[in-house]
């Protein structure tokens, strides 16, 4: 069983509608997907019930944005399988305001430096919940500014070396609360491309109760991976895989199913919440029985 559990549509940043990714996943051979949008729950109930028809598995997701205070970074963190997904609602429409405002103010820096108009990067957004970075390159290619994502327009506008960069670091709740908030919707929290992190980074997450790695991603290395893998299997936590699929707006051309999560380690997540039950109760037994 294949399964990609790290794909994006049209609601946030990838290019393709719900619809669409369902079959490409079916004619890829992937019968299990997770459509994680960003700080977007509303595919999940429409995507289950495309699913369904096409013999495809979606397994409900979202990948909530987060600031961890005390290095200033983003961070995403991909929630799996929530039990009450309303819970998690406020974060996301907090998450969503302040995307928002980081946006305006890469519109205007872009509008400032290229003759285009905010209407039409609202245009290019059209059925997405919030204003992507893809948005914004995409009008520039409509524009004929550049034919290219991630050329050198990208680099000027939206990179830290750039000199002339107008990109706005939104602030989101802190990391350990978003984590926090994905265990009480009965959720399951894993962080996205676990590569880009320090060991020591990656540590403290899971001091915070972090429940997995993704490991097998376009982000992480061959040697990232296996390093992962295995402080997984030490800590005792979840190694899940996903190509983090965007359509037309990935950095380099993936389609579902490059990356995955095998057979052995997606069991382990369906079957997860089940044993951490199972050793809450031995923990309480065994704490009754010293009482």
């Amino acid at each position: 069983m294949s399964a990609d559990l790290h794909c994006h549509t049209k609601l946030s940043d990838g290019s393709l509608g719900i619809d669409d990714l369902i079959v490409l996943a079916k004619k890829q051979g992937i019968n299990t997907i997770s459509i994680t949008d960003h700080n977007c729950q509303a595919g999940n109930i429409r995507g289950e019930l495309i699913g369904k028809r096409h013999d495809v598995k979606v397994i409900p997701g979202v990948e909530l944005s987060s600031t961890d205070t005390e290095t200033g970074e983003e961070v995403d963190i991909l929630c799996y399988l929530a039990d009450s997904p309303a819970r998690l609602e406020g974060l996301c429409r907090r998450n969503m305001l302040a995307c928002k405002k980081a946006s305006q103010f890469m519109i205007l820096g872009t509008a400032k430096k290229y003759n285009v108009t905010p209407d039409l990067i609202v245009k290019c957004a059209t059925g997405a919940t919030n204003i992507y970075i893809c948005h914004i390159m995409r009008a520039l290619i409509e524009s004929g500014f550049t034919n290219e994502f991630y050329g050198d327009v990208y680099k000027e506008l939206f990179t830290k070396e750039s000199s002339s960069s107008v990109y706005f670091k939104a602030k989101y709740d802190d990391t350990k609360d978003v984590i926090d908030a994905i265990h009480e919707s009965g959720g399951i929290a894993v962080l996205a491309r676990a590569g880009m992190y320090s060991d020591e980074f990656v540590d403290r997450m899971i001091s915070y109760g972090l429940d997995g790695l993704e490991v097998w991603c376009p982000e992480n290395t061959e040697e990232q991976s296996e390093k992962l893998l295995k402080k997984a299997k030490q800590k005792k936590i979840l190694s899940l895989g996903g190509t983090n699929f965007r359509g037309m707006y990935n950095e380099t051309p993936l389609t579902v199913g490059s990356y995955i999560t095998p057979d052995k380690q997606l069991d382990e997540l369906m079957s997860y919440k089940a044993k951490q039950k199972r050793l809450r109760k031995k923990a309480e037994q065994e704490a009754k029985k010293e009482d």
